[in-house]
């Protein structure tokens, strides 16, 4: 019997529940697969407070690597016995599970040098990590982004990855102990957010003209500082809530600060493409596989503990990426 963590009503940690599922076999277009690792995304508790609302119960996160089982009628891209990766969003719901049927169109077949646990660990931070990076904006060598939760999953990739790009990276940390972790992978200046006025250091940092891209997790708490350090003609990229939804914008304000850019992507938009898809997951995975960018899973779970992995999260407590070792 597999099992999966499931809930039943929207709610805090405690809502989630280790169940037995049934598993049958692939129907068309679908895959039987068998979990390895599970990625923990701080995404998964919007849909368990019901910010994003699906229908109950359901299964919770987005994002996993194992082997195929089965394949289903036209699947054809993969086979029984590759080892996979997938991340979504609705279409991917109920990755914390031992086993399950999943379409098999959001399915990556893992390079040899990827084990499923960096693969769980990275496929939605890389491909975040690619997009943001690759696609937003037209980065130039010698440009500056300010970076918030530089010591998260995301954060330590796209640190490393815009320092072999030739980009100074002003990251932001909740702590000391954060700030050297930052530091390690590439951030080039740290600010502690709650010591020190982050809009004032990152004029101070880059001699008065402000970041090229504000790439902002954060959300409520940090958005109006982050419009503050962009230079004349930035994007703030508002890319995560984890502090509450930004406010409301007044259009004329981004005039007055500069004719600056805002934007709220989301990767969904950035992985429809197959051929996008593929192409960003084979240079994030390059880098990866050549140990041109680290991934660190610092902290690992079991299904059982999901309720514990989300109030750490939410706390703030971890670090790197995290996830559910099956």
């Amino acid at each position: 019997m597999a099992k999966a963590v499931r809930f039943h009503q929207p709610g805090g940690p405690d809502v989630l529940r280790l169940e037995d599922v049934e598993v049958g076999n692939p129907g068309p277009g679908q895959v039987r697969l068998r979990h390895v690792a599970v990625g923990l995304n701080f995404a998964d508790t919007y849909f368990r407070t019901g910010v994003y609302p699906v229908p109950l119960p359901a299964g919770m996160g987005v994002e996993a690597a194992g082997v195929v089982e089965a394949v289903g009628e036209g699947v054809t891209h993969v086979a029984p016995s590759d080892r996979v990766t997938y991340t979504g969003f609705v279409n991917t719901l109920g990755a914390y599970s031992t086993e399950r049927l999943i379409p098999a169109a959001p399915l990556i077949k893992l390079p040899a040098g990827i084990s499923c646990e960096t693969a769980a660990a990275m496929t939605m931070r890389g491909l975040t990590s690619a997009y943001l990076l690759r696609r937003i904006w037209p980065l130039r060598e010698g440009d500056t982004i300010l970076l918030h939760a530089a010591a998260g999953g995301v954060g330590l990739i796209v640190s490393q990855w815009a320092k072999l790009l030739s980009h100074t990276v002003i990251g932001t940390v909740s702590s000391e102990a954060k700030a050297e972790v930052a530091r390690a992978h590439g951030c080039d200046h740290v600010i502690l957010y709650g010591r020190e006025d982050v809009a004032k250091r990152v004029r101070e940092i880059t001699n008065g003209v402000g970041a090229t891209v504000v790439y902002d997790s954060v959300g409520k708490d940090t958005f109006a500082g982050s419009l503050d350090s962009l230079k004349r003609r930035g994007l703030l990229v508002c890319v995560g809530t984890a502090s509450g939804p930004v406010p409301p914008i007044d259009a004329t304000q981004l005039a007055v600060k500069g004719s600056v850019y805002v934007t709220r992507p989301a990767l969904a938009d950035y992985i429809a493409d197959p051929a996008e898809k593929n192409a960003l997951a084979a240079e994030v995975f390059g880098h990866v596989a050549a140990g041109r960018i680290r991934i660190e899973i610092n902290q690992r779970y079991r299904l059982q503990d999901a309720a514990q992995a989300h109030r750490d999260l939410e706390s703030r407590k971890t670090t790197g990426s995290s996830i559910f070792v099956i």
